[in-house]
Order: C-alpha cells, then structure tokens, then sequence
C-alpha cells in the first residue's frame, strides 16, 4: 500500500437481480458451525433486523454497529438485489466477486488444473473467498483472494488515518467496511513473470449506517526474473490504456507510485518492473461514481496485460542455474512483503483476520543464498539494473 495509510464473469450492463449459482466450496474447519449454533444465530439474526426494521417504520433514530450493518446488507443482497442505486460497498463487492470468477476461470484454462476455493467467514461480520492453486502445471502458487471486513476502528487508528483523510470523523471509535481483492501468480517456469494485484474500497459509516468517508485504492505490478523488454512495454501499455480512459494524469502519477511503493529500500532496488499503484482516491479526486468505473477498467485491464505474456514464457526452455537465480528474486519479493508492505500488517492486526489469506502472496518456494551475486554483464545483471533504476516503458 501507499506512503499513506489504508486498508486494504465481468460487469453486467446492468446490475440484473439472479440467483447466484452453486459455487464448489467448503467451510473452513474452524469456522464451521454445528446445527445448534446455526439455529441460535439464525434466530439472533431474525430479531436484531426485526428490531431495526421496526425503528425505521417507527421513525426513531437507529444505531447500526457493524454487526447489524453486516446483517442488513446481507438481507439487501439477498431480498433486493444490486443495483446503480445500492451503496457503493455492495456496488463493489458484486463486481469484485463477478471479477474474481472471471480470472480463476481464465488461469484454470491456462494451467489445466482448479482451484481450491474456500468460503469463510468472520465472527462480527463480513468473509471471503479464498481460491488457491498449489503446484499447478503452469502456476507453482497461485492465490485469488477475496476479503470483506466490517468492524470498528479504535481511536489511536482513527488518528492516524486522520493525517491523510482530513474528512474521517473525529471520534472515540468508528465503525468501517473493508473490501478486496489480492492476487499474486508465481509461475513454475522462471521465465514467466510473477504478477500482484490488489483492488480495494474502504468506508466508515456514520451511526445510521450512511458512508462518513471513503475512498479506493489499487494497481497492478510485474515482478519478472528474467527481464523481456516487450513484455514490459505490453503490460505498462495496456495499463496506460486503462488509466487514458479516464484522466492522462493517472498512468504517469500512478506508475511513479509503484514504483516508489514496491522497493526494497533496504536494498535500494525495486520488487520488480512496476505497473501502477494508487490508494486514498477519494471525493478530493473524483466522485464515487467515476472512482468506481476508473477502478473497473483497470481490473478489467488485468486478464488482456497478463495472459499474452504468460503463453509466450510458460513453456520455455530454462536451466537449472536459472531456476536458482529465481528463488533468489523471490526471497526478495518475500522480503518487501514482510518488511514493508503495509496491507499485509494491516491484515495481521486486525482482529479475527484470516491468516492464510494474507500470507497468501508468499511464494511456495524461494531462497536466501548468502553474498549472492549476478554475473558482470549477465541477464541476471542487467535485471539488477533496472530494478535498481527504474524505467519508462511506454
């Protein structure tokens, strides 16, 4: 994530109400409920929204807490539908999940086996979707993620988001929504390129349960081993076409960003060729709604950058050397992770966050080999030096 602080099938012409189709999931142990428990929820659920239902025709003011907020949304989702009037978080969590089917289907294609999906859930609202592929034909770890998160922000967390969003509420505590989606591919083949991608929408409500602030936030980047030039230039172009659609600002902003984001600054050198990064898009750049379709085109945009690449890499010859040389790249990808993304300590503090999930972008294999460096004037070089100075590609 940025210097500043936040969370963490394509889009129908219109948001048409269906009945979603069976998905092939199973409940995480833990999480799974015997039939008692599901009762007493159930009947818990029943009479807190009969309660507030009964405040809202009676006129009285109502107090959401994130829990019932959770509750209600479910029941719009269910009884009603999306559509282009519905909040902006349920707006983004039917692309997301239509955007997530859509990719896993395409990499299923490609590498010929499935995905493992998880459905889970969280005690005081929200889930997710986890779709993972281990030791695939093409994919050595593949994850496609989805997270959906309501809860409360403490007051030190309120203060410190206050110092890049000037609008958020002062308060004792806030209620929020969270929503992403994460991706990160790791191909087996090094000369296929690894690819991250993260998608996100971030709100807190006032207590009726109406948005106090929010903003988006997102991109894309490539982390290859070995470094194709037109395969740079193919991923940044179909980027910057995406970004062109709504403002000629936003690729070079964006891309800048990226690359200053994603840099292991303890080793002065970037995690891999960059794309685009941006967080904290909020009404002090665009209105929602224009947000919403920027953010729409450029998650859209990801299957066309990525997929020509990984055909033409995919089945390429490779040495035992150059397998090595890759393990290393990860370790430094490991590191950045760890060390200096920002959305993965977010995720680890907060409370009843899914672990798995989070580190899910960490790669199956990967290696630290002591004072290890590349050979002068090498492939394995010059990929140094771009990281190292980071290009413009198109």
């Amino acid at each position: 994530m940025s210097k500043r602080f936040s969370q963490s099938a394509f889009l129908r012409p219109q948001f048409l109400r269906t009945r979603p189709p069976p998905r092939r999931s199973f409940t995480v142990g833990a999480n799974r409920p015997n039939k008692s428990r599901w009762a007493n929820g159930a009947a818990v659920a029943v009479i807190s929204l009969s309660g507030l239902l009964f405040a809202m025709a009676s006129q009285k003011p109502v107090k959401f807490d994130a829990r019932s907020l959770a509750e209600l949304d479910e029941r719009t989702k269910r009884e009603k539908g999306i559509d282009e009037n519905s909040p902006m978080r349920l707006r983004m969590e039917q692309f997301i999940r239509e955007q997530q089917k859509a990719i896993v289907f395409e990499l299923e294609k490609l590498d010929g086996k499935s995905f493992r999906e998880d459905t889970w859930s969280r005690e005081k609202g929200g889930g997710g979707v986890s779709c993972v592929l281990q030791e695939g034909n093409v994919f050595e770890k593949a994850g496609v993620n989805i997270s959906v998160v309501y809860g409360t922000l403490p007051k030190p967390a309120i203060a410190k988001m206050r110092v890049n969003h000037k609008n958020l509420a002062e308060a004792d505590e806030l209620d929020f929504y969270a929503l992403g989606l994460s991706m990160v591919l790791h191909p087996h083949n090094p000369m296929a390129p690894t690819v991250h991608l993260n998608y996100r929408y971030f709100e807190t409500m006032l207590p009726d349960g109406t948005p106090q602030a929010w903003w988006f936030g997102g991109g894309s980047d490539l982390t290859p081993s070995y470094l194709f030039d037109e395969d740079a230039v193919h991923f940044h172009k179909t980027l910057k076409e995406a970004c062109d659609k709504h403002n000629k600002d936003y690729y070079p902003k964006f891309k800048k960003w990226c690359d200053e984001y994603f840099c292991n600054t303890h080793r002065g050198e970037s995690r891999g060729i960059g794309g685009i990064f941006f967080d904290d898009l909020d009404e002090t750049v665009a209105d929602a709604d224009n947000t919403f379709a920027f953010i729409q085109d450029c998650l859209k945009s990801f299957l066309p950058s990525y997929l020509p690449i990984m055909q033409k890499r995919k089945d390429m010859p490779f040495t035992a050397k150059e397998k090595e040389w890759q393990q290393v790249r990860r370790g430094r990808y490991v590191e950045f992770n760890l060390v200096h993304d920002r959305g993965t300590a977010f995720g680890l503090n907060v409370p009843g966050s899914r672990v798995e999930s989070i580190l899910m972008s960490l790669p199956l294999t990967a290696s630290w080999r002591y004072m290890y460096e590349p050979e002068p004037r090498s492939r394995e070089q010059r990929l140094v030096e771009v990281l190292k100075n980071p290009k413009e590609w198109v």
